[in-house]
């Protein structure tokens, strides 16, 4: 892999380039837990690949990533194991991290599985939410219709973040849980690479919302049937990406 022979431009420090840095002021290893910081880690770090803010073949060091995001070493490489167990990078000691290409092939593999595990997910979800979740579920579904009509994606890719994460907590099982959540961010990252040419925006906010409403209503066979809908678009996308 020639790649790994020289160091992306998106491994850069954050004064150089791009938002996603901290800012300036106090070291966040001063002021936060190691978990914390992982977390924290993780969660920037997953959204710049998603987004392609670091697009597929980017090759990064940990010390950049350090840098940029104002995070130590050590919770950037815990950050990166979980990364590298999601498919999103691959790791190759004392050279580099290489951010994962996009497959239509696995893809639509995976979706196999998905369908089955999300529709499990929207059932549990719907029968066990409490009334608090059920209405952050109401509150997601609006968001993502108002993402759409304001063409945010970004906004759009946190909401939808923010809808898998509380249908997992609702479903109450961990087994599914972590399941799905191998497939999620590759999921999400096909989506970012590919909906500009073969996505519709409104449609898919469209969908999910349906999804996060009737989880919310409590009604367990619609949010299944609202879960194959989701899937079917989710799959018609991904041919059309081939077809294309």
């Amino acid at each position: 892999m020639n790649q790994l022979s020289k160091l992306s431009q998106y491994a850069r420090p954050a004064s150089k380039r791009g938002s996603s840095a901290k800012g300036k002021g106090k070291k966040s290893s001063e002021t936060e837990t190691p978990g914390t910081l992982t977390d924290r880690a993780y969660r920037q770090l997953e959204e710049m690949i998603v987004t392609l803010e670091l697009p597929p073949g980017s090759v990064l060091t940990e010390q950049a990533l350090s840098q940029r995001l104002d995070i130590g070493r050590t919770p950037i490489r815990e950050a990166l194991q979980r990364l590298t167990r999601e498919g999103l990078v691959s790791v190759f000691p004392r050279r580099g991290v290489l951010v994962s290409e996009i497959n239509v092939a696995k893809q639509l593999q995976l979706l196999e599985v998905r369908r089955e595990i999300e529709r499990l997910l929207a059932r549990f979800s719907a029968e066990r939410a409490t009334t608090e979740e059920r209405q952050e579920f109401y509150e997601i579904a609006a968001g993502i219709l108002k993402a759409a009509r304001d063409s945010d994606e970004i906004e759009f890719g946190r909401l939808d973040q923010r809808l898998n994460e509380l249908e997992w907590k609702a479903a109450r099982n961990e087994y599914a849980t972590k399941t799905i959540m191998l497939m999620n961010g590759l999921s999400r990252r096909f989506w970012f690479q590919h909906y500009r040419e073969a996505g519709d925006l409104p449609v898919a906010a469209r969908v999910h919302a349906d999804l996060a409403s009737a989880i919310a209503k409590g009604n367990s066979a619609a949010a299944a049937k609202a879960s194959d809908r989701l899937i079917d678009y989710i799959e018609s996308f991904a041919r059309k990406t081939v077809r294309g």
